[in-house]
């Protein structure tokens, strides 16, 4: 009986007040939404939104930081590799001796007599020391070009320089050479032959 009392009553409403009734419910249904509903989860979404893209930025930067890496690695590997190529061929003191030896012995075989073979003094650079030894030898060109080229085969760094020639007298084909053989050495750490302190109790 109440309901069919609620319905006559609302038959009794004229159809303007019913669909301004209806617009109001409909309009506080879509407020309710928004407010309870849309607005907490738009806030959420758009903080969402944000964190995402930071953490984006932040992938980005750590893929160009892992690319770098790698081209980092890649090019120390590669001078590494150029410095210890550079170290094989500076012998250390220890050999400088038997390279000596070495290169008067290849004179010898390239049928060359030697009238002087004397070191100078060393010359200090950034890395390394150039250790250069004045020679005086007496043979034929030929000879002389196979010596220059032996010792330009050699493992070690060898430089042939300040070269002159002339005749041991008048027309003769046997020649005084003269020439200055420059090698190297590396220094190394200036600390490391250096005894460390011990500290006072």
């Amino acid at each position: 009986m109440e309901a069919e009392a609620f319905f006559n009553k609302v038959e009794t409403i004229k159809m303007p007040v019913r669909i301004l009734i209806l617009l109001g419910t409909v309009v506080l249904l879509g407020g309710l939404f928004i407010w309870l509903i849309y607005m907490p989860k738009s806030e959420e979404i758009k903080k969402t939104k944000g964190q995402i893209a930071s953490l984006q930025q932040k992938l980005n930067r750590a893929k160009v930081r892992a690319k770098n890496l790698k081209k980092f690695e890649m090019e120390f590997a590669r001078v590494d590799a150029q410095f210890k190529e550079a170290l094989r061929l500076l012998p250390n003191k220890k050999e400088i001796p038997n390279l000596l030896k070495n290169i008067t012995k290849l004179g010898t075989d390239s049928k060359l007599e030697f009238r002087r073979f004397r070191p100078r003094k060393t010359k200090t650079k950034d890395f390394y020391i150039e250790i250069p030894v004045s020679i005086e030898v007496s043979g034929n060109y030929h000879n002389v070009a196979v010596f220059f080229d032996r010792v330009g085969r050699m493992d070690r760094i060898v430089n042939i320089l300040n070269v002159s020639m002339k005749p041991v007298k008048g027309l003769s084909t046997k020649l005084v050479t003269t020439c200055d053989a420059v090698t190297y050495s590396f220094r190394g750490s200036s600390n490391a032959s250096k005894p460390k302190k011990k500290k006072k109790k």
